[in-house]
């Protein structure tokens, strides 16, 4: 299991590429995904050893300059997060649904990270500005209280950034509802 992570977001898809390009030459890490995202974006996301990950991020930061938009390194990185950013997530309805919305694609993993950390919730999914004007949401189940924390918690550290855009906690979603989000 992959449990250590970097991002970098930038403004412009050529700069995003050179840095990509950058990031795999200086460091041992690999792509977890990277590419265009609305409008007009580049984001990186890397998966190895929290050195590696760290040298490879430190050498995006250089290479960016005025083009970065958000960055992070997280070495201790909560269940299953992984598998919600890459889509692999395999998380069944239980109860409540908790979604925070943010600006940045780093603020969402790092929302989802906390929440997480913060409630026993399952991560439904991370989705990173594909398709959405540039914004991102994570999306994860569990008992209303602990989706309620761990939405809290996430949202917290979203808003200390000003890229919180919104959270719901939806107690007991339709059963419809359930089949359009997982």
């Amino acid at each position: 299991m992959m449990n250590s992570i970097g991002l970098v977001e930038v403004k412009n898809i050529s700069k995003g590429i050179r840095i990509t390009d950058e990031m795999l030459k200086s460091a041992d890490v690999n792509i977890i995904d990277s590419g265009a995202v609305c409008p007009g974006k580049y984001v990186t996301v890397i998966g190895g050893n929290l050195a590696a990950i760290q040298a490879a991020v430190d050498r995006a930061v250089q290479i960016a300059e005025d083009a970065l938009i958000d960055k992070f390194v997280i070495g201790n990185l909560g269940d299953k997060v992984y598998e919600a950013v890459s889509g692999t997530a395999c998380a069944k309805p239980r109860g409540a649904l908790g979604i925070i919305e943010t600006f940045t694609a780093a603020s969402a993993i790092n929302a989802a990270d906390a929440a997480v950390k913060a409630g026993v919730v399952d991560l439904i999914e991370v989705r990173i500005a594909r398709g959405m004007g540039g914004k991102c949401f994570a999306a994860m189940t569990g008992e209303v209280a602990d989706v309620t924390a761990a939405v809290e918690a996430g949202a917290k550290i979203a808003a200390k950034d000003g890229v919180l855009i919104n959270t719901e906690v939806i107690a007991n979603p339709h059963p419809d509802l359930w089949q359009s989000v997982i």
